[in-house]
């Protein structure tokens, strides 16, 4: 009787300490969710025709110490095929710093593509840029409605950035995931001696078995590898050091079929104090390539500040050395160059 006695008596408080230490671990697990980190976004004032919503930028890529900023339909500027945008190194360190006081204006990068764009039935733009050393690599997108193609396409750039000649001889289908109304692969990355095209639909209720298109330097198919699921667009890519490369990661509220039920990031690492007021998501995943297949890196993603209700179509990435990442938007809220700083 007295042993029944002491276990009524102690078992209230044991409930009780059960409670407390699930509200305890309940309240770290919202506060890391509701603050989890976000870098602040800094825009870097533009000048000249790129300034214009028009230029709708869909790309960046580095060629030596010059950022080539690519257009999605360079016809629209210039004369011939058009022209790409180009910004020193140094121009855009200085912009940062304060030094350069007066706006960005990106000299202009001719494009020689005789007859690729009227090659492409229904072709819709240049969508990614790429480049090894004076070889360049770009995406085009074409189709229309849910008949939707991809092309891989190669050329050379000028030892001073001056010059893209694209060879329309040596252009290569993009096999497709799946039908999908203006979709299809929108980032481009290269990994050693391969070119690897993202899809720009990952999430587990739209692409189960997500794959990343493999292409040798003379643009031969080399198959797939893995990829994991990613809710939400993919619509760049860019290298960083070793094995490790960083994704765009965008959500427009209108795209409802993109809707997620569960995002497993914002279950593993919360969201910040903007995209938790906010339905859309702009972020930048880190992930891990080997030739077998890529995963996600074991880090938090850095979601930028956002600009309250205005989503930002982030279209194009760089990484400036190890400071942070350069994007640039396309028409939507407008022509935008942006800077975010590298967490620490």
């Amino acid at each position: 009787m007295e042993t029944e006695t002491r276990n009524r008596h102690w078992l209230p408080i044991a409930l009780l300490a059960l409670l407390i230490a699930a509200a305890g671990w309940y309240y770290l697990q919202n506060q890391n969710r509701i603050h989890a980190q976000e870098q602040p976004v800094t825009q870097l004032q533009l000048a000249g025709p790129i300034a214009a919503a028009e230029a709708e930028l869909s790309g960046l890529g580095w060629h030596a110490d010059t950022l080539i900023l690519l257009p999605q339909y360079p016809e629209r500027f210039g004369k011939g095929d058009g022209t790409l945008f180009a910004l020193p190194k140094a121009d855009i360190l200085s912009a940062l710093d304060g030094a350069h006081q007066t706006p960005l204006e990106p000299a202009l990068v001719s494009l020689n593509a005789p007859g690729l764009k009227e090659s492409i039935p229904n072709y819709q733009g240049y969508e990614s840029i790429a480049f090894n050393g004076d070889q360049v690599f770009l995406t085009i997108e074409a189709g229309e409605g849910t008949d939707m193609h991809g092309y891989l396409v190669s050329g050379t750039i000028s030892a001073d950035s001056s010059t893209i000649t694209l060879d329309p001889s040596r252009v290569t289908e993009i096999p497709m995931a799946f039908p999908s109304a203006n979709h299809s692969d929108e980032a481009i990355l290269i990994e050693g001696d391969s070119i690897l095209t993202f899809f720009e639909l990952n999430g587990a209720g739209l692409n189960p078995a997500p794959a990343a298109h493999t292409f040798d330097f003379d643009l031969q198919p080399r198959g797939t590898i893995s990829f994991p699921n990613l809710e939400y667009r993919v619509t760049d890519a860019a290298a960083d050091s070793g094995d490790s490369f960083w994704v765009v990661n965008y959500f427009f509220p209108g795209d409802i079929d993109q809707t997620a039920k569960i995002d497993p990031l914002v279950a593993k690492y919360g969201e910040g104090p903007t995209h938790a007021q906010q339905a859309q998501v702009e972020r930048l995943v880190q992930m891990k390539y080997t030739p077998n297949g890529i995963t996600l890196a074991d880090s938090a993603p850095v979601q930028l500040s956002l600009d309250g209700d205005t989503a930002r179509n982030i279209e194009g990435l760089a990484l400036l050395d190890q400071n942070g990442f350069l994007l640039v938007t396309d028409k939507f809220p407008s022509t935008m160059l942006m800077f975010v700083r590298m967490p620490k």
